[in-house]
């Protein structure tokens, strides 16, 4: 197949350090080049890939260092505009930057599918998916419950590719936050919890601009006001790795309805359990009791830091690799692609004969027309 790949420019792809969305486009891109498919991957130009890259913007935007203002909202239109004029190229569009293509590929002349990446209770995404019905995938089906009307085709979990992850023994002594400091991600309730189990806690996480006053008032001087926390930063992927190849587990007590996280099938093919809370999409991506533990207060997330010897890890890595594998993935989106490509034949074919009913020429070749 020839299909376009529409990634976000928020990070490249791959990403150089934090970056699910785009990481997610690579492996996807990449296995589809492998198994002989035509992809033409729109991305920022410091991308990297097997496919055919046709740059939408120079550099991706978090890590610009030119010092100028960006409009990260109008290099996404941009890119989907940019995808639209090529469209005829192609069989298929898949994009990956949420509603923000929808204006573009609506009506358009292949068809095109949209993965919705983010979460999806906000204010206007109902009015913006009432108006624009456009065939989605989901990543999990907690992500499809403030939009239950949308044009939802399937959901398809995240894959990755096994052999970027190496399972690790656990022999370090402490638990690991991974990821992004930000109030949705409680960093603070990680420390808490981490500190009443008496389990040490590494901190690798990225720090945005919006979040810096957050993580200096509120994180910083609980990392500060004691023993057993080590902040380090934002990691790249080998780091990522080896933290959770050490981990004795992934502490991960998010409250708010996350479309997938990543960050957990990254440190079960690691062979780490997540340690998480009951909400979005934990209670789909984790067994509890086999690959972790599924929580309904922070206190039965202490008193399972202190019990991390039931879990195989093993066990975490098998399951990763039976049910959340790029293969897998990639197996999924092939079927929807064809049944979106199916379903627009269709469409075509009863806009074609509803044109042919319609039209004052039309002259039905049964019928013999005598001249008066």
């Amino acid at each position: 197949m020839k299909i376009a790949m529409l990634a976000p420019v928020w990070e490249s792809v791959p990403p150089r350090f934090y970056g699910g969305t785009e990481r997610v486009v690579w492996w996807l891109s990449e296995e589809l080049v492998r198994r002989g498919h035509d992809i033409t991957l729109f991305a920022s130009g410091d991308s990297q890939t097997s496919a055919r890259l046709e740059p939408t913007t120079a550099t991706a935007v978090r890590l610009r260092s030119d010092g100028e203002l960006v409009d990260p909202v109008a290099l996404h239109v941009a890119a989907a505009h940019a995808v639209r004029q090529r469209a005829h190229e192609f069989e298929l569009i898949h994009a990956h930057i949420d509603h923000l293509a929808f204006p573009a590929l609506h009506r358009g002349p292949v068809p095109h599918l949209h993965t919705m990446h983010g979460r999806l209770d906000m204010d206007g995404l109902a009015e913006v998916h009432a108006a624009y019905r456009v065939p989605l995938v989901s990543i999990s089906d907690a992500q499809r419950a403030p939009l239950p009307d949308a044009d939802w085709v399937a959901t398809v979990p995240h894959g990755l590719p096994m052999d970027h992850y190496e399972a690790g023994p656990g022999d370090g002594d402490f638990a690991l936050f991974l990821g992004r400091i930000s109030p949705q991600k409680r960093p603070c309730a990680a420390i808490r919890i981490a500190r009443a189990a008496g389990i040490p806690l590494v901190m690798a996480a990225k720090i945005d601009l919006a979040d810096r006053g957050y993580y200096h008032d509120v994180v910083e001087p609980l990392i500060l006001d004691g023993d057993g926390v080590e902040f380090i930063g934002e990691v790249n992927d080998a780091q990522k790795v080896e933290l959770l190849g050490h981990a004795r587990c992934l502490l991960n007590p998010v409250l708010w309805p996350e479309p997938f996280g990543l960050v957990m099938i990254e440190a079960m093919a690691c062979g780490a359990p997540v340690l998480g809370r009951r909400c979005g999409s934990v209670p789909e991506v984790l067994e509890d009791g086999v690959t972790g533990v599924i929580a309904d207060d922070d206190e039965t997330l202490v008193a399972a830091l202190r019990h991390l010897d039931r879990f195989d890890r093993a066990v975490c890595r098998r399951r990763a690799e039976e049910r959340f594998s790029v293969a897998a993935m990639t197996d999924a989106y092939l079927t929807v692609y064809q049944q979106v490509i199916e379903r627009a034949d269709r469409r075509s074919l009863h806009h074609q004969h509803l044109d042919v009913a319609v039209s004052p020429h039309h002259v039905d070749p049964d019928v013999t027309v005598v001249a008066a």
